[in-house]
């Protein structure tokens, strides 16, 4: 099978028969990105996105108030299970791919219902929450309030659950509602906007509840609440929710997949077929690659990402602060996925992640470097500015790397995804991504301790290997001191993991890339075993 470019002006990437006969694929043709009549489109899929990091984000704040009023580890472990559903999606993305009503539309059948639920979801807790979260104020222990984690955790998995099941819709749409050419940009939709919904449902909520901030920053005279509540925050997204659901019902029609927009026709299946579906899309061959791809490549920055922070707090640096540091970030984070679109929405969007994975293995480098001199800079206790300002650059630089590879891999997914079952396709491509990067930071988590060498100041006998070892230590006068640090072992093995992996990796990636669309296509792969 041959593949050769037309000139550059065109941007066709053009895919012969394994006849040789030179034959075209209409879907093999790449157009130059064209948004004219697409910008609407756009504006819709940024808005559903931003929408759907609204409870996401929530989710994430409200650990920080139950800390605040007494919740026990154990309970946020209990209620660290809301979060589960996104992680858990596969399992029912099959379902709204095959369960649909036509004449609503497919993917509208589901996202209507989903975000009308959210929205009525968010007015019942706006009306509970702070009976449900407790309370702890005043000096009267009778009168504390313990928070009701079960109905919490319950709450707040069924809004994520209806938040992934949106998710699942609006990849599958975003695949039909753009042209195949701007198909690219719906990875930028989703990043920017369930980053700006995550910010606004977290960071913002957070600032603008908090008095000491509002005090600080936005009142004149001071007052003992922030500007904005909880429940007040809560009623106010339920009926942004229930009204902006109500608009995209009655006045966006979702179009059946068209010949003139470069869509191909979408295929009916059943629920039985549709996971078996999933099983076919499973066993491709492409898929096998990519899946080897996605769980292997983010073990060259797991040390980085898993270990460095808790590092830098072990060395002196405060969490809050250093949590603080986000913040300046989330703008980059937004304005990022727009500048890297420009570079991933052609016919080869993972040349930008293969640009981006040397860089991002040099700047775990910086990182652990920054970890070594740390403690040098930090002297009784106090950390200076400019120690931050080295941190924020080094976060800074290795967003730009991280981001480069999430949006380019983001739009390969959106690339080859099949359209006849795109909710589906899309979420396996992304629970693979996600499981990519989740295994080896467990991994990397657990191995710093097995990988440290200890001793204890005043007894060479004692490894302080355990915590009884270190009791013993510290009870006899003496203190526990790193000899070899697994953190660093773990660095340079995940360096030299990370090149080895690059110099096999991009030409699995380029071999990936340079298949036409159809080798992607599952339900045409079936037709072809049926028939």
């Amino acid at each position: 099978m041959g593949v050769r470019k037309r000139p550059a002006e065109k941007e066709q990437l053009l895919v012969a028969k394994g006849t040789g006969a030179g034959v075209v694929h209409d879907e093999d043709k790449h157009e130059r990105s064209d948004l004219r009549g697409d910008w609407g489109n756009i504006a819709i899929l940024f808005f559903l996105y931003l929408l759907q990091g609204i409870p996401i984000g929530l989710a994430a704040a409200i650990p920080m108030m139950l800390q605040n009023r007494g919740a026990s580890y154990k309970q946020q472990a209990e209620f660290s299970f809301a979060h589960w559903p996104f992680s858990m999606k596969l399992l029912w993305a099959p379902i709204v791919d095959s369960l649909y009503w036509s004449r609503f539309g497919r993917r509208k059948s589901w996202l209507i219902p989903t975000q009308y639920l959210i929205g009525l979801f968010m007015l019942i807790l706006s009306l509970h929450v702070n009976r449900w979260l407790g309370n702890s104020e005043g000096d009267d222990v009778a009168s504390h309030v313990a928070p009701n984690i079960p109905i919490l955790t319950g709450i707040f998995f069924a809004l994520n659950f209806l938040a992934a099941t949106q998710d699942i819709a609006v990849d599958g749409w975003a695949l039909t509602m753009l042209k195949r050419c701007n198909v690219g940009h719906a990875s930028t939709c989703n990043s920017v906007g369930q980053t700006a919904g995550y910010f606004l449902g977290y960071v913002a909520f957070m600032a603008l509840e908090s008095a000491e901030f509002c005090n600080s920053y936005l009142r004149s005279e001071p007052a003992d609440e922030g500007l904005v509540t909880l429940p007040g925050f809560l009623w106010f997204w339920g009926l942004v929710f229930l009204v902006t659901t109500t608009l995209v019902a009655l006045l966006k029609r979702e179009s059946l997949p068209s010949a003139e927009r470069g869509h191909e026709e979408s295929v009916d299946l059943n629920i039985k077929q549709t996971y078996r579906l999933l099983l076919d899309i499973i066993k491709m061959k492409p898929i096998l690659i990519l899946t080897a791809i996605l769980l292997t490549v983010k073990i060259g920055f797991a040390a980085c990402d898993a270990v460095s922070s808790l590092k830098l707090i072990d060395a002196g640096v405060p969490k809050d602060k250093l949590a603080l540091l986000v913040v300046p970030l989330v703008p980059l984070q937004i304005v990022l996925p727009l500048v890297i679109s420009k570079y991933t929405t052609g016919p080869r969007p993972m040349e930008v992640y293969l640009k981006a994975i040397p860089y991002r293995i040099a700047l775990t480098l910086l990182a652990a470097a920054v970890v070594w001199f740390t403690p040098a800079m930090i002297y009784d206790h106090h950390v200076p500015y400019y120690y931050y300002l080295i941190l924020l650059t080094n976060y800074g630089l290795y967003q730009i790397a991280l981001y480069s590879m999430f949006v380019a891999v983001m739009a390969f997914f959106a690339r080859i995804s099949d359209p006849a079952v795109g909710g589906t396709y899309m979420t396996l491509l992304n629970t693979l991504s996600n499981l990519g990067g989740n295994w080896p930071t467990t991994v990397v988590l657990w191995m710093v301790d097995v990988l440290t060498w200890r001793s204890c100041t005043n007894n060479e006998q004692n490894d302080c290997a355990g915590s009884v070892e270190q009791e013993a230590c510290t009870t006899g006068g003496g203190k526990c001191r790193i000899d070899v640090d697994g953190y660093y072992i773990e660095i340079g093995v995940c360096l030299v993991y990370g090149i080895l992996w690059y110099a096999w990796g991009k030409h699995q990636i380029r071999y990936l890339q340079s298949l036409p669309l159809k080798a992607w296509r599952v339900v045409r792969l079936q037709k072809a075993h049926s028939s």
